[in-house]
C-alpha cells in the first residue's frame, strides 16, 4: 500500500558536538520518505531550487521513492542551519533560507489523489488543509506540525486537526498546543479537536501512544553514540506509517507495533549526519533491533 508525503526537501547545515555537515540533504518530506521506503512504497510532494542536482536526488531513487510530485522552481532550494549543544533533545537556530519553499503550494498529481495513506508533515496547517481536499481517496490521514504554526496559526491547525486519523507531536508542542502541561490531560484536549490517535514523540525518553481507551508507553532505544538528532522525529513518522501502509489498512491498526518499528528508525537515523545512516540500512539491521525492543521490554507477571 502506497504513502503519499507532502512537506519539505532541504539542505541543512548542522553542527554538534561530534561534528559538523554543510548543505547535507534534508527536509521533513526527505528523512519521512527514506524511512518509510523500508516498508511500503513512496511518493513524495515537494518543492527544490535548480541547485538540486541530480547527485541530490539520488539518494531518494536508490530507495525507489516516487519522485514525481517533487517540482523545480526558479531559485534556491530551502535551506536550514542549527546547532545542538551538549543537550541533544533540541536544536538552536542559526539561520532559515526559505526560497522557493517560501511559495510552495502543492499540487498533488492527478494520479496520486486516491493513495489510501496520506501523510502531512510539517508545512502550514493552510497547506496541509489544501492537500487533504486533493486527496480526497485518503483512508488514513496522519500530520505533523511544529511550534511555529502552534503559535502563527492555531486556528487553522485545529481546523486541520478535525479531519486527521492520528496526529503525530512531540511532547513540547502538545503542551504549548493545549495549555496542559500533564501529557495525559493534552492528549485528550487534542482529541477532543478530533484525533482519535495521538502519538507523542518523547526525544531520548521515548514515545507515548493514545489511541480509544488505551495507552502504550515505549522507551527510547539506549545508544552508546548519537551523533545528530536532526531528522528523528521524522524517521519516526516514516517507520511509523511505513509499517501501517506494509499491513493494509482495512483490519485493526497496529500502533504499538508501529511505534516500535518508528523508534527503530528514529535510533538508526540518530547515528549519523543527514541520510547517511539510512543510506547504509538494512532490513536484518532493522528487524535484530526491534528484536532487541522486545527484549528490552519483556518482563515477568508479579506473583
Amino acid at each position: 500500500m502506497s504513502i503519499l508525503v507532502v512537506g519539505s526537501v532541504a539542505f541543512d547545515t548542522v553542527k554538534t558536538p561530534f561534528g559538523e555537515v554543510r548543505d547535507a540533504l534534508g527536509g521533513s518530506a526527505a528523512h519521512f520518505a527514506v524511512a518509510a521506503s523500508f516498508f511500503a512504497p513512496v511518493r513524495l510532494v515537494a518543492v527544490v531550487g535548480e541547485d538540486f542536482t541530480p547527485a541530490h536526488r539520488q539518494p531518494l531513487l536508490d530507495r525507489s521513492i516516487d519522485l514525481g510530485g517533487l517540482t523545480t522552481a526558479t531559485g534556491r532550494t530551502f535551506r536550514w542551519s542549527g546547532a545542538y549543544g551538549d543537550d541533544l533533545n533540541s536544536a538552536r537556530t542559526l539561520d532559515t533560507q526559505l526560497n522557493v519553499f517560501a511559495d510552495f503550494r502543492p499540487n498533488v498529481p492527478e494520479v496520486w489523489r486516491d493513495t489510501p495513506l496520506l501523510f502531512l508533515a510539517n508545512i502550514d496547517p493552510d497547506l496541509q488543509w489544501d492537500v487533504l481536499h486533493q486527496v480526497r481517496g485518503a483512508k488514513l490521514v496522519a500530520a505533523d506540525t511544529m511550534n511555529y504554526w502552534i503559535d502563527g496559526k492555531p486556528e487553522a491547525l485545529k481546523k486541520l486537526l478535525g479531519r486527521v486519523d492520528i496526529l503525530l507531536i512531540n511532547d513540547g508542542e502538545i503542551r504549548q498546543l493545549t495549555g496542559e502541561r500533564n501529557l495525559v490531560r493534552a492528549v485528550s484536549v487534542v482529541r477532543r479537536l478530533g484525533p482519535p490517535a495521538v502519538v507523542v514523540k518523547r526525544g531520548e525518553h521515548g514515545v507515548l501512544v493514545f489511541e480509544g481507551e488505551s495507552a502504550f508507553a515505549l522507551p527510547a532505544f539506549p545508544l552508546a553514540s548519537v551523533i545528530d538528532p536532526t531528522g528523528a522525529g521524522d524517521a519516526f513518522a516514516g517507520g511509523f506509517l511505513g509499517y501501517l501502509a506494509s499491513r493494509g489498512l482495512d483490519g485493526e491498526r497496529d500502533l504499538r507495533t508501529a511505534a516500535v518499528v518508528g523508534s527503530v528508525m528514529a535510533s538508526y537515523q540518530v547515528e549519523d549526519f543527514s541520510l547517511d545512516r539510512l543510506k547504509r540500512l538494512t532490513m536484518p539491521e532493522i528487524r535484530e533491533r526491534f528484536s532487541r525492543f522486545e527484549d528490552l521490554t519483556r518482563f515477568k507477571t508479579l506473583s
